[in-house]
């Protein structure tokens, strides 16, 4: 007779990554740290949104974008990480504003909810999918979870930006680039490029862009 053998589950290096990074690090010491995202809140507001409409923001960690739209009166926002602990300092900073707040600790990758949503915001998470699986596999999930002629910002390093972020390897892009990556299923609206100043006095190329997705795709 064989005993039944009950296999570990596997470690998620990426979680333990960045649940390490937002155990050790304060906002001053992070590369991404952003005290306002107005790139970000540009798109936002360019897409005349109502209050109530459904906004979930991808990589979501410490970003003061949901501080942001809470105080503006959005009233459906969702914010997404892997790391449980990057969310758990955000909750910290909002106090009761938190409650307002649909918190979900997921890898991108591997989302599982019904909800789907007006706005899928994205600041440097996307970048960090550096495989043709990786890449699928999120679009796949933007596209499940976008409704028919939602929005969606990307923002990723340049092909002028750095090639790695916390020692992690990603995906550098180029507007033509990026919009051949999402061809399928989404019609790119605008792009910029703009330097992000880290709190080192660093610049990082950002390449922002927004998308509209396709009907029927």
């Amino acid at each position: 007779m064989f005993k039944e053998k009950h296999s570990k589950p596997m470690p998620n290096h990426k979680k333990e990554h960045w649940d390490k990074i937002y155990s050790t690090k304060q906002p001053n010491e992070v590369s991404w740290t952003q005290e306002n995202p107005t790139t970000s809140l540009g798109f936002i507001h360019s897409f005349n949104l109502p209050k109530q409409a459904s906004i979930i923001d991808i990589g979501g960690g410490e970003s003061k974008l949901v501080d942001k739209l809470i105080d503006e009166g959005y009233e459906d926002i969702t914010v997404l990480d892997i790391s449980e602990q990057a969310l758990r300092r955000t909750k910290k900073r909002l106090g009761e504003k938190a409650k307002k707040v649909n918190w979900i600790v997921s890898d991108i990758t591997e989302l599982k909810t019904e909800k789907t949503f007006d706005l899928w915001h994205d600041r440097a998470t996307f970048h960090f999918m550096t495989t043709p699986d990786q890449i699928n596999e999120y679009l796949e999930k933007a596209k499940t979870n976008l409704k028919e002629s939602g929005y969606l910002t990307i923002g990723t390093f340049s092909q002028d930006g750095p090639k790695k972020c916390s020692g992690l390897e990603i995906k550098q892009y180029s507007e033509e680039l990026l919009q051949d990556q999402l061809s399928d299923g989404f019609e790119k609206i605008k792009c910029i490029t703009e330097n992000h100043q880290t709190p080192f006095g660093t610049l990082q190329n950002f390449l922002f862009c927004s998308f509209k997705r396709q009907v029927g795709e």
